[in-house]
């Protein structure tokens, strides 16, 4: 028998809204007037899903503002799809301010969008209204024939043969969903402890302490958190912002003028990490006058070169080395065109022999040293990535001093417009990111570097901590941190390479960071039976999916016709599902490339035996 076609999205958050709203946007060229059911399955709301729901405290924010947030498609997206241009997050917010358009949010989120302006941090719970928005857009501007179903339940497996239709069955259902395609969306996903975290749990069972493996921060159980006890926190991300946030302030703690003024409900906060550091505050102030142009030693002529001559790539061998090149031709670009008192040389013969030199070679070196006088504006990748090797402090005490002057300096210069190369480096990130995400997953390295250099804290939340600090709410560790289980005292343990030989003890530990993404210890039975069934994984434990449009690789590395997957869980990882305007929206290219696979495939779907 035939039937209407049938497409199962699992995954309702940002990104399956956003192969939605590309489908809207391809629909009339490649499906016509054709008849075709969307089931959208997500146990959340749609638009905002799990990690953009409503339901989490107004205290937690994001950190990008508003004017760099969008979901909508622009003429710097390359990709085969048209554009449909919408509002970014501040637009948006104004036009629902002037009564230009109706959005079902709680009171207190319909004030902070009449107030909202475009360099402002909004609240999670106001990103979750403007998703559900764009998600009730996209599916208004599908083609009369297309409707979508929404199963607000989890999807447990996807069973079906390759040249036939898929099952897709849910929790709560007996018969499973039959679809043409099923296209996987899924976000961050819980996964069960790796060795070293059982370790600690069991540890922390056998003594009565408390030990928080990684989570998303506002599901975790904060409450088993006791007031004024010390707790080691590892990680010092935006995970750990969240953590302090929720600990102190929303424990009823406040602050006026600068000062921390403490309820006597938080318990002492002692954070480390592998830099030892917070993430690089935002950066406070726009970009006046001429950008770099980017991309320009790392864009599609040198990735498709590298492709053509390997195959495959090596992060560290072959794009590490194109990444800091163009990360340095942003950061002079920017110096010699705003500040150039500060140059010794001209551009155009600077740039010529700059383009010349090899990554990291004497020659390039030298160049940098004549032209760039004070060492202060040149820039080095990898001393940026490790600030506190070498420092060494005799105490924790000593310690807190440093470090406080070292966040006070980065808050100083990240707002300081004499500063610009920074934002312009900022840019040459965003560009790096956009062609690393045409060679598959680079790895943690490059995850983790981007993140502590371009997606930090807004200011005022590196301010609180210092704030914080000064009060003895939350107290450093220091880089290279260390952290044990210590049988005779029945603590856990921490120290740090910063201060050699000190530690502190604690009935709590708390791992400030989400859970790894990985096929193997995924709580997802989803992806756990998508891996059994022969999807191939990497050895970090991501999905294999074609970087062309999204498919799921099998282990001999065939494409899966009919499954598609993109995210977090992936090795197409690379863009986040909403980005900054007119930076080429990575995300928003490889949804497009699935959406249009999806409807080429699907067009002839209807004229096929259904079974």
């Amino acid at each position: 028998m035939s039937g209407v076609p049938s497409l199962v999205v699992i995954g309702g958050g940002p990104r399956g809204t956003g192969v939605i709203e590309r489908i809207a946007a391809n629909a009339g060229e490649l499906y016509g007037d054709r008849r075709l059911d969307i089931h959208l399955v997500d146990p959340y709301p749609p638009g905002g899903g799990r990690i953009w729901r409503q339901d989490q405290s107004a205290l937690l924010r994001m950190n990008s503002m508003a004017e760099d947030v969008t979901m909508f498609t622009d003429d710097t997206v390359r990709m085969d799809g048209p554009v449909r241009p919408g509002p970014a997050l501040d637009a948006w917010a104004r036009d629902v301010a002037r009564g230009r358009m109706t959005v079902d949010a709680a009171p207190a989120v319909l004030e902070e969008i009449r107030t909202l302006g475009p360099r402002d941090f909004p609240s999670r719970r106001l990103q979750s209204a403007y998703l559900r928005w764009v998600h009730e857009q996209a599916v208004a501007t599908l083609p009369p024939g297309i409707t979508v179903h929404e199963h607000r339940t989890s999807a447990r497996h996807v069973s079906g043969p390759r040249d036939g239709r898929q099952r897709v069955w849910l929790d709560g259902r007996t018969a499973p969903l039959l679809a043409d395609l099923v296209v996987l969306t899924l976000g961050h996903l819980d996964a069960e402890p790796e060795a070293e975290q059982r370790e600690l749990s069991s540890f922390a069972a056998r003594h009565g302490l408390v030990h928080l493996p990684p989570d998303f921060t506002a599901d975790s159980d904060l409450d088993a958190l006791p007031a004024g006890r010390p707790v080691i926190v590892r990680g010092f991300g935006l995970a750990f912002v969240d953590l302090m946030v929720l600990l102190t302030e929303g424990r009823g703690g406040r602050y006026e003028n600068g000062t921390y003024i403490p309820s006597g409900r938080e318990p002492v906060l002692h954070v480390g990490s592998r830099r030892g550091v917070p993430y690089h505050s935002k950066i406070g102030y726009p970009l006046e006058g001429e950008g770099p142009p980017l991309p320009h030693h790392f864009g599609p002529a040198q990735v498709d070169a590298l492709l053509a001559e390997r195959g495959t790539a090596d992060f560290r061998r072959d794009l590490w080395p194109m990444v800091v090149k163009e990360l340095g031709h942003a950061h002079y670009h920017r110096l010699f065109s705003a500040h150039p008192e500060r140059t010794a040389v001209a551009y155009a013969d600077f740039a010529e022999k700059y383009a010349a030199a090899d990554q990291g070679s004497p020659e390039l070196q030298a160049l940098i040293a004549e032209a760039v006088p004070d060492p202060a504006d040149r820039i080095d990748v990898e001393a940026l990535d490790r600030p506190l090797d070498g420092v060494r402090h005799a105490s924790f005490d000593s310690l807190q001093d440093g470090l406080r002057a070292y966040i006070t300096a980065d808050l100083e210069r990240r707002h300081d417009p004499e500063q610009s190369p920074d934002l312009a480096v900022f840019l040459g990130l965003l560009s790096a990111y956009g062609q690393l995400a045409r060679v598959g997953d680079p790895g943690g390295h490059w995850h983790g570097f981007f993140s502590y250099l371009a997606s930090g804290p807004p200011g005022p939340r590196l301010r609180s901590l210092l704030a914080l600090s000064r009060a003895g709410v939350v107290r450093f560790l220091g880089a290279g941190m260390t952290v044990e289980a210590d049988e005779e005292l029945g603590l856990f343990r921490a120290g740090s390479a910063t201060v050699p030989g000190e530690h502190v003890t604690a009935t709590a530990l708390v791992e400030a960071r989400l859970p790894d993404p990985s096929l193997h210890r995924t709580r997802s039975p989803l992806l756990r039976a998508l891996y059994e069934d022969g999807a191939s994984g990497t050895g970090a434990g991501l999905l294999r999916t074609d970087p062309a449009d999204g498919r799921v690789l099998d282990r001999d590395g065939a494409p899966h016709p009919r499954r598609f997957a993109l995210g977090p869980h992936t090795t197409a990882r690379g863009g986040g599902a909403f980005t900054r305007p007119r930076t080429g929206g990575p995300a928003f290219r490889q949804n497009d490339a699935t959406a249009r696979a999806a409807l080429a495939f699907l067009r002839t779907a209807g004229t096929r035996p259904q079974c």
